[in-house]
């Protein structure tokens, strides 16, 4: 796996009861997954000659990123190495704008969008959408809402350009709440698909996971669940996909985002499913059959952990566990820094306000925010 953060990390765990040897090509001896992985090679995924000497001996290899540049990745596959997702597939997780653009090809429904070339083309782009806010992203490199602008005036469109990267302009969606439809595919052609999710962002990052998504219509939920089907069929995905919606204010559903590799919107399933996204992306990446999606439980909730002013995990894991003996806490083994991603808790049950709320409860003691 190329990428040592969290989502490798998890990854491994899940490809250990198969008796699966995990090699990883992380950045650091220090990230999350190169802390508890036997075999690490220390390198830049950028560098093609590293990740040849990497790729040697592997019987296939997979990501927890969309970064590795996809000319590297088409080096690998003529070196007789598979890539999966392969460079074709990944190249839409990669690049917002040939995402959209393969979107529009197949019909799946999105938002308005076009690339636009400097500050007065997306002032233009506003105009066509009925004025601002619009949203502005970078085409690659962005994440938890890093490289995403909520533009309001023409004096806010001149940030995302000095990146010097192409912009992609999308119109601002009217919408009841986010949602994400994760499936895996496998190189065969089997997929499955779990119950559709309620993703509710803070400041642009995953703060709660609400599994399935309340009060979801049932043709809606499958409507969303197909989409996510035919869009790993078209594009080619092998292993997992996450197509991240907004369900709109007049009932519809709109593509926001896609990422081909575990998702942070199907961390709820390592407790909640009778098989995990993770154990499912190590089944699909090895073309192994893959296991069953469905929820263990009525209700599943992931909260995140971030990172605060509490450094002290042991005496919080105190409070937590005794609290509630059913918590399920996963840390990534990162140091604690404001705002950062260090891990999660799932929490599930019968009673959606319950299920909440011993989340919600555990994330924040975790994190400081909450004392008793």
């Amino acid at each position: 796996m190329v990428g040592g953060g969290q989502l490798a990390r998890m990854t491994h765990e899940a490809g250990i009861p198969l008796g699966i040897r995990f090699k990883l090509l992380s950045d650091t001896p220090q990230d999350s997954a190169a802390q508890v992985v036997n075999d690490v090679v220390i390198g830049d995924y950028r560098d093609l000659e590293t990740l040849r000497a990497f790729a040697r001996g592997c019987d296939v290899i997979t990501f927890d990123h969309e970064h590795v540049p996809i000319e590297h990745l088409r080096a690998l596959e003529a070196d007789g190495i598979p890539v999966r997702p392969g460079p074709d597939a990944l190249m839409h997780a990669a690049d917002k704008g040939v995402m959209r653009a393969r979107l529009d090809e197949i019909g799946a429904p999105s938002p308005r969008h076009r690339i636009v070339s400097d500050p007065a083309d997306a002032v233009a782009f506003a105009d066509e959408v009925g004025g601002f806010p619009v949203i502005l992203k970078t085409v690659r490199g962005g994440y938890d809402g890093k490289g995403v602008w909520f533009v309001r005036t023409p004096e806010d469109a001149e940030a995302p350009f000095k990146a010097g990267v192409p912009v992609l302009a999308e119109e601002k969606v009217d919408y009841v709440r986010e949602l994400a439809a994760n499936i895996v595919r496998s190189p065969h052609g089997q997929a499955v698909a779990y119950p559709v999710v309620e993703s509710i962002q803070v400041d642009g990052v995953c703060d709660t996971v609400i599994a399935p998504a309340p009060n979801l219509s049932e043709e809606l939920a499958g409507e969303a669940q197909a989409l996510a089907l035919r869009i790993a069929k078209e594009l080619g995905v092998t292993g997992h996909l996450a197509v991240e919606l907004f369900e709109t204010t007049d009932g519809r559903i709109l593509v926001n985002e896609l990422a081909m590799r575990p998702h942070n919107s199907g961390h709820w399933t390592q407790d909640g499913a009778v098989t995990s996204q993770f154990a499912n992306h190590v089944r699909a990446v090895l073309d192994l059959p893959l296991g069953d999606p469905r929820p263990r439980a009525r209700w599943t909730v992931m909260a995140n952990v971030l990172g605060g002013d509490y450094p002290d995990m042991y005496a919080a894991y105190l409070h937590c566990m005794a609290h509630d003996p059913q918590l399920k806490i996963h840390m990534y083994g990162k140091d604690v820094k404001h705002g950062r991603k260090v891990g999660h808790v799932n929490t599930y049950g019968d009673d959606l306000d319950d299920v909440l709320e011993r989340a919600r409860h555990a994330a924040g003691y975790l994190r400081g925010t909450i004392t008793e």
